[in-house]
């Protein structure tokens, strides 16, 4: 199972992935954990070790292991680079569950990423394609990492979905830029339902045959958000819904 995780900044986009993260190693699964947010907040909301994750580097810094996958340098770019040694040593492990993080794309102005996505791409290859394990990718917000086709090869695309019309724009753009990269499925996660005319809304304005499910709003992860406590780290902890979630994707 291959999963992104899509959304407007704020709708709850990375509790959601992380959330769906630890069904899979409650279940004893194995499961990569993917940040793939240049805000890089996905293994804190784990509960994964802040130290550790400090020591662990973006895959688009590691500027001497891009050079060396490509040749030394120069104009060619070697669009396939065997990363399977990136794999084994720049990710966190803990028990079924290894995390790493891909780093920021290049600021406007700054020079050609042509390498470093050609690295980045064939990390998310060999994850996607290549092994057993399942995939949670949690994706920069909105529609930018679409528009770079980071998210090309994913088969199942989860787009968080608070009940606003912002929320709702940007689930449609993000279902609409999916389409032109030939995602196979996309579902929406209505987040943060508070009230029945809040789970009516997005379901009147979305697919209703397309949603994987609804998320109430938790006052126990708002404050254990504010403390900087791991949202979840037993089967107790998961937000209603999470599980029928884990089990619908993982039964498609």
């Amino acid at each position: 199972m291959k999963i992104a995780v899509s959304g407007k900044g704020g709708s709850g986009k990375s509790t959601v992935a992380a959330q769906l993260v630890r069904c899979f190693t409650l279940h004893q699964k194995p499961v990569f954990a993917v940040d793939a947010d240049p805000d890089a907040n996905l293994g804190l909301v784990l509960g994964l070790d802040p130290e550790e994750l400090d020591k662990l580097s973006p895959l688009v810094e590691l500027q001497d292991v891009i050079e060396a996958k490509n040749y030394g340098g120069g104009a060619l770019v070697d669009l396939n680079p065997n990363v399977n040694d990136v794999l084994e040593n720049y990710t966190l492990q803990e028990e079924c569950l290894r995390f790493l993080k891909m780093g920021a794309i290049k600021q406007g102005g700054s020079a050609c990423y042509c390498k470093e996505n050609s690295f980045l791409n064939s990390v998310l290859t060999t994850m996607l394609l290549d092994r057993e394990e399942a995939v949670v990718m949690d994706m920069s917000a909105g529609i930018e990492h679409l528009t770079r086709g980071t998210s090309r090869g994913i088969k199942m695309m989860l787009v968080v979905v608070e009940p606003t019309r912002a929320g709702l724009n940007t689930a449609l753009a993000v279902d609409r830029l999916a389409g032109d990269l030939e995602i196979d499925q996309v579902l929406f996660v209505g987040n943060k339902i508070r009230t029945e005319a809040d789970r009516e809304y997005l379901e009147s304005s979305l697919p209703p045959d397309r949603f994987a499910g609804m998320v109430a709003f938790s006052e126990q992860v708002l404050e254990r958000a504010r403390r900087g406590e791991p949202l979840v780290s037993t089967e107790g902890d998961l937000l209603p819904g999470l599980e029928k979630i884990y089990k619908q994707v993982c039964g498609r």
